[in-house]
């Protein structure tokens, strides 16, 4: 990779400093530290650096003289450098030539100027500082030395000949030199020898030794360069690439028995193999491992191959094969962890005790598939986390919101440059188990487009009676998953498609009620908030009074979110005061509430004090909880027409149409005059003409008000009502009645009309809540118009229908 243009320094000639004859004063010099690199004075070699604080004392070095040191790491590259993991001797270098390469890197050329000692370590942070003393070269010209310059020359020259890793020229060079202190680390540190042995050389002062100990490594490079060229001439020239492979091995064999060395990449292969045997693969993973295994061992190092197979191995070996967490089967502490967790939430309580209890009668059973599906903030990801722990399991979670690409869920193919399992797999060997509590988050936010459909690859995953293989594109094995108990969290199940719902248990987490949401706040939120606060209990009280207008005029939702944020906003605000020393304790009462989180956000609807002809009370869902709904209606002269308005929807305006129609046909028989709609128009409003409004639950009220307006009869005081419609005057069941009857409740309404098929649903109300309402179930709208106004002297259908 070539320097970019942007050089610091605009000269390109080495430096020529000369050899340090004298120690001089100690002095501060940036340090360098390199793993594998020992540089010699007088010596040109290039860098390349990535790490942060190296590229920083660089840029500081340039500022100044251009002077470094670099001194050589004892043991492999580390975080962190001490005078004990590195040499003591290091050599000082200028810094000749600096670029910065498009992938982020510095690249350098320095030249070493001279030897030093380190004293003492002075800085470690932003990088190394060392305080050193230049290490004097002397020596006085005798017989001896210029014996061994003039040996040191021809071996080298004849080294050069015999080495396909030096240069012609450097032969040429070395030719040219005079100076022993120059020849002798010019020669050594061109040397293809172990770091150690460069170390010893730097450390080497007196020049006569370093010239000894030069020529004993070069004698040795030449002895092994020929060596190599003796089995290679015992060998024929003429063979295919696996021939050449197998040649080159059994050279490198030859080399090291003749050194005396041992093979290391035998012990890597051996290494991997006991670790195979010990991960305890199946049958199927561990012939494809050692077949891998196998390749590895017939393929060099320097192949790409080679690193793509490691790691494949390196992933098989790591993977929780056999590897289980034991169930903690004691029903009492695991009710006990969940009720210490969560608040209420009975029927998902239930349905994983009973998961424990099968699970102790029948210790082999498989891995259950829930999905638990409500509003954000219910606790739906917690929950997860606490039924990990009642059972005493790991706890993995993987987000699948916006997830669009199968490979994030099965993996890329090993033929893919960078190729990983996917997320499945990943998670499994991060949590160490075959068995954890997995969480699989937002099932309902993943999007398809052309790399895949991740949700049809979650089909497999979600399966019983296929994860027991799960096939991960990268292992190319079957992965056993049917240990896992699977959770996945969802808003809603409209967007989760079929196939995929099908294979989940679904459990619906509804909103909380008001006096659920206060009781959490004093038993959860309040306890956390104020140790992340720094405040103790008794710095800080909330009455059950304020608690409950901080539910119900600042937050809007189904969840606890909003509310351990303004749960929050009071904690700080008394975390000031306390801190400013103007209390040292403070009781919130519902008056101090506005002075905290300022004048209330949202106001609810409350029932009529003094009905109207014209208006209903209905009864709406939301994602974040039930509200009421007035329907107001309205005639003026006219021709005829109807108009509505408030943005409601298409079923809604079906509702009015059906509603109109059965009050034209049934007109005599509930209190209303035949031609009411001659000559006169209608008018439909439903009031917070914002927000959008859709679905049929509306049509009975929407009824009760035309008729409340036809015939000029208020609905009867504290009543609201649901459901569904039809021509013949039916009443049909409708969804979200817990939501509904508790809006009812909050907001004072005292009587409530439901469809009869819906008084099943009514055993989720809370009991105090059933106490202080009362519910009519009717099937026809004749009995709804009956308890909204009362008995007619017109006869009701079902003596018309008698008749």
């Amino acid at each position: 990779m070539s320097m970019d243009e942007r050089e610091t320094l605009p000269n390109d000639e080495p430096n020529t400093a000369t050899p340090v004859t004298d120690a001089g004063d100690s002095r501060l010099l940036p340090i360098l530290p390199m793993s594998e690199l020992v540089l010699f004075p007088r010596l040109i070699i290039p860098l390349a650096l990535w790490e942060e604080s190296a590229q920083r004392l660089i840029d500081e070095t340039l500022l100044k003289d251009k002077i470094i040191g670099i001194l050589t790491s004892r043991q492999p590259a580390t975080e962190v450098y001490t005078i004990d993991n590195l040499y003591p001797v290091g050599t000082a270098a200028v810094i000749l030539k600096m670029g910065k390469t498009q992938e982020g890197a510095v690249r350098l050329l320095v030249q070493g100027l001279y030897r030093f000692r380190v004293e003492e370590i002075v800085d470690t942070e932003p990088y190394l500082q060392a305080r050193v003393t230049p290490i004097p070269e002397s020596y006085e010209a005798d017989l001896e030395i210029d014996g061994m310059v003039a040996g040191l020359k021809g071996l080298f020259q004849k080294m050069s000949e015999l080495s396909p890793y030096l240069p012609t020229e450097l032969g040429a060079m070395v030719q040219e030199l005079d100076d022993p202190r120059v020849l002798a680390d010019v020669a050594g540190g061109s040397l293809n020898v172990a770091k150690a042995e460069k170390q010893d050389l730097l450390e080497t002062i007196d020049v006569k030794e370093r010239l000894r100990k030069v020529l004993r490594l070069i004698n040795r490079e030449i002895e092994i360069l020929e060596l190599g060229k003796q089995i290679q001439a015992n060998v024929k020239t003429e063979m295919d690439k696996a021939q050449k492979d197998y040649y080159i091995r059994e050279q490198i064999k030859a080399l090291q028995k003749e050194l005396g060395e041992t093979d290391e990449r035998s012990q890597e292969i051996a290494d991997l193999q006991n670790r195979l045997l010990e991960a305890e693969l199946p049958e199927a993973a561990f012939k494809e491992a050692e077949r891998e295994l196998n390749r590895l061992s017939r393929i060099p190092p320097t192949s790409p191959d080679h690193q793509v197979i490691r790691n494949y191995l390196e992933w098989m070996i790591e993977l929780p094969w056999s590897v289980s967490t034991e169930d903690r089967l004691d029903l009492a502490e695991a009710r006990r962890i969940l009720d210490e967790d969560h608040y209420n939430l009975e029927k998902v309580k239930k349905r994983i005790l009973e998961f424990l209890a099968v699970r102790k009668l029948k210790p082999d059973m498989k891995g259950s598939i829930l999905c638990f599906v409500g509003p954000p903030g219910t606790g739906k990801t917690s929950l997860g986390k606490s039924i990990a722990r009642a059972l005493g399991r790991k706890f993995v979670r993987l987000s699948l919101g916006g997830v669009r690409d199968e490979a994030e869920i099965r993996g890329h193919r090993r033929t893919y440059v960078g190729a990983m399992p996917g997320r499945i797999i990943q998670s499994i060997r991060r949590a160490g188990s075959n068995n954890p509590v997995f969480i699989l988050d937002e099932v309902d936010k993943i999007g398809t487009d052309f790399r895949g459909d991740p949700a049809s690859a979650l089909l497999e995953v979600l399966d019983p009676e296929q994860n027991s293989s799960f096939s991960d594109h990268y292992l190319e094995v079957g992965f056993d998953l049917s240990k896992v108990m699977f959770i996945t969290t969802a808003n809603m199940l409209d967007t989760i498609p079929p196939a995929l719902r099908d294979r989940m248990e679904v459990l619906q987490l509804p909103g909380y009620t008001e006096e659920e949401k206060v009781q959490i706040a004093f038993d959860y939120l309040l306890p956390r908030q104020l140790e992340a606060h720094g405040l103790r209990p008794e710095q800080l009280t909330i009455t059950p009074e304020a608690m409950r207008l901080v539910v119900a005029d600042y937050t809007r939702e189904a969840g606890l979110r909003n509310l351990e944020r303004e749960v929050a906003a009071l904690c700080r605000g008394v975390a000031r005061e306390v801190a400013e020393g103007l209390l040292t304790s403070k009781t919130i009462t519902a008056a101090d509430v506005p002075t905290y989180l300022g004048p209330a956000k949202f106001f609810r609807e409350t029932a009529l004090d003094h009905p109207e002809p014209g208006v209903a009370t209905g009864l709406a869902w939301t994602p974040v909880g039930g509200e009421i709904l007035f329907i107001e209606a309205l005639k003026m002269p006219g021709s005829s027409k109807l108009k509505l308005t408030g943005q409601i929807g298409e079923v809604m305006r079906e509702s009015v149409d059906a509603a109109l129609s059965y009050i034209r046909a049934r007109a005599p028989y509930i209190g209303v005059e035949e031609d009411f709609f001659k000559d006169t128009d209608i008018h439909v409003h439903v009031p917070s003409g914002a927000i959008p409004k859709d679905g049929p639950s509306a049509g009975v009220a929407m009824l009760t008000a035309l008729v409340s307006l036809f015939s000029d009869r208020p609905v009867k005081k504290g009543l609201a009502m649901t459901g569904e419609i039809t021509l013949r005057g039916r009443v049909l069941p409708v969804g979200g009645i817990k939501d509904k009857v508790l809006a009812a409740h909050r907001a004072g309404i005292k009587e409530v009309i439901l469809p009869a098929q819906n008084a099943k649903d009514l055993e989720d109300i809370p009991a105090n809540v059933k106490e202080e309402l009362q519910f009519h179930f009717v099937e026809r709208m004749d009995e709804v118009l009956e308890i909204a106004f009362g008995r007619t002297e017109a006869p009701t259908m079902a003596k018309v229908a008698a008749a």
